[in-house]
C-alpha cells in the first residue's frame, strides 16, 4: 500500500467541521506587477475575519499565475504562508491551486507542500483533450505528493463536465480529503454528492464552490439510500471566490448557518432570504450577464472599493469589468449593505497595510 502523505489532525478537524475558504486575489498595482504589501494585506484580512482557511493559486487568484513565462506562483504562494505562519493560526487550513496536466500539476503539488501547504486543490484546467481515465490517474499522482482537495470547476471558467462515473472513481483514492463542488448546476452537483455516499467516504468534506446558491448549498441535507439504510450528507463550508469579498460577514453567515442546523430552526426563513440576496450580489460582481467574463475583476473590483486593492487590474488584459458592471455592482452596493463588512475592513485596513 502507498504511503500518502497524510493531512494533519487539526486542519482534518477545521475542514470536517466546516469552514470559510476564501480565494485568494492577487493584487497587482497600475503597472501590472506584483503588488506585494496590498497581496499580504489581503491575507491578513481573510485571517482576522475568522476564515478557517485560504486558497491561493486558485481561479480566483488568476490561472495566468500558473504560466512560467509569468513568474508568480511561487511567489504568490510564498507570500501567503508566510502571513499565515506570521498569525499562526493552528488550525488554519491552507489551500493550494494545482492545475494543468499531470507533469506540471505533481510538480506544483510538491512546490507547494514545500512550501507548507496542507492541500491541493487540483482543478482540470488547462489538461486538454485528457479523458476522465487519464484525469483519474493523474489525481492518484498528485495524491502521491499532498493530500487532495477535489474541484468541479464550472466549464464557463475553464472546467468541464464530468460524469458519476468519474467522481464515483475518485473518491476511491485513499488521499482525497475534501471536494469543492462548483459546477453551477444542480444536477452535477447532486452527482457529486451521491458519489461520495455511494463510496461510503464519510471522510471527505463537501464544501460548496456554487457561487450562485451558497446558502442553498449549506442549508440543505442530502439523503441517498444505500444498502438498505438511508445516508445523509451536508455541504459543512465553502471554498468560494465570492468569500474574497465581505469575509467577516461569510463567517457570521456560516456560524448562522451552522446554528440552523443544529436546531434553531427559526433562523431558515431569515437565511433564505439572506441567500436571495447574496446570489443577486454575486450576480453582479461574477458578471452573469457576460457569462462570468468579469468575475474575477469584479472581485477585485469591491476590493478596490474597500481600499483593500489599488485596482481591478489583472495579468491578463482581456480580464476586465463588462460593460454595464460598475453600474451592477453600485446597484447591489445600495441594495445590500447588511452583506459589507466595509466598517470592519476601514477599522483595521491601515494595520493590514503596514
Amino acid at each position: 500500500m502507498l504511503d500518502y502523505p497524510g493531512l494533519a489532525a487539526p486542519q482534518r478537524e477545521t475542514l470536517t467541521k466546516g469552514c470559510v475558504i476564501p480565494a485568494h486575489p492577487l493584487a497587482l498595482d497600475c503597472s501590472g506587477k506584483l503588488d506585494e504589501k496590498r497581496q499580504r494585506a489581503l491575507t491578513r484580512y481573510f485571517i482576522a475575519s475568522g476564515a478557517g482557511g485560504v486558497a491561493v493559486g486558485v481561479h480566483t487568484t488568476e490561472f495566468a499565475i500558473h504560466d512560467p513565462a509569468v513568474g508568480m506562483f511561487e511567489p504568490v504562494l510564498t507570500i501567503a504562508i508566510e502571513e499565515m505562519r506570521i498569525a499562526n493560526p493552528q488550525r488554519f487550513v491552507k489551500v493550494a491551486g494545482l492545475c494543468g496536466p499531470t507533469s506540471q500539476a505533481v510538480r506544483e503539488a510538491e512546490l507547494a507542500r514545500s512550501l507548507g501547504y496542507d492541500l491541493g486543490l487540483l482543478s482540470n484546467y488547462a489538461t486538454g483533450d485528457l479523458s476522465e481515465s487519464d484525469l483519474l490517474q493523474r489525481a492518484k499522482e498528485v495524491a502521491k505528493v499532498i493530500p487532495i482537495f477535489g474541484f468541479y470547476l464550472q466549464p464557463s471558467v475553464g472546467g468541464r463536465v464530468l460524469s458519476y462515473r468519474f467522481w464515483r472513481e475518485f473518491f476511491e483514492i485513499p488521499n482525497v480529503c475534501a471536494v469543492k463542488i462548483a459546477p453551477f448546476n444542480r444536477y452535477e452537483t447532486l452527482a457529486v454528492v451521491r458519489a461520495v455516499c455511494d463510496a461510503a467516504r464519510d471522510d471527505v468534506a463537501l464544501y460548496t464552490g456554487n457561487d450562485d446558491n451558497i446558502v442553498g448549498d449549506l442549508l440543505t441535507v442530502f439523503r441517498f439510500p444505500r444498502q438498505g439504510s438511508t445516508v445523509k450528507r451536508s455541504i459543512v463550508g465553502g471554498l468560494l471566490g465570492q468569500w474574497a469579498v465581505w469575509t467577516r460577514k461569510a463567517v457570521r453567515l456560516l456560524e448562522n448557518i451552522h446554528r440552523a442546523k443544529n436546531g434553531e430552526h427559526l433562523l431558515y426563513p431569515e437565511l433564505m432570504s439572506y441567500g436571495a440576496a447574496l446570489t443577486d450580489a454575486n450576480g453582479a460582481i461574477f458578471d452573469v450577464a457576460h457569462g462570468f467574463k468579469g468575475c474575477v475583476a469584479g472581485i477585485k473590483e469591491v476590493l478596490r472599493r474597500q481600499g483593500l486593492l489599488e485596482t481591478v487590474r489583472c495579468l491578463d488584459d482581456s480580464d476586465v469589468l463588462s460593460p454595464g458592471q460598475v453600474e451592477e455592482i453600485d446597484r447591489i452596493w445600495s441594495m445590500y449593505p447588511f452583506l459589507r463588512d466595509d466598517d470592519f475592513v476601514a477599522e483595521h485596513l491601515e494595520e493590514w497595510l503596514r
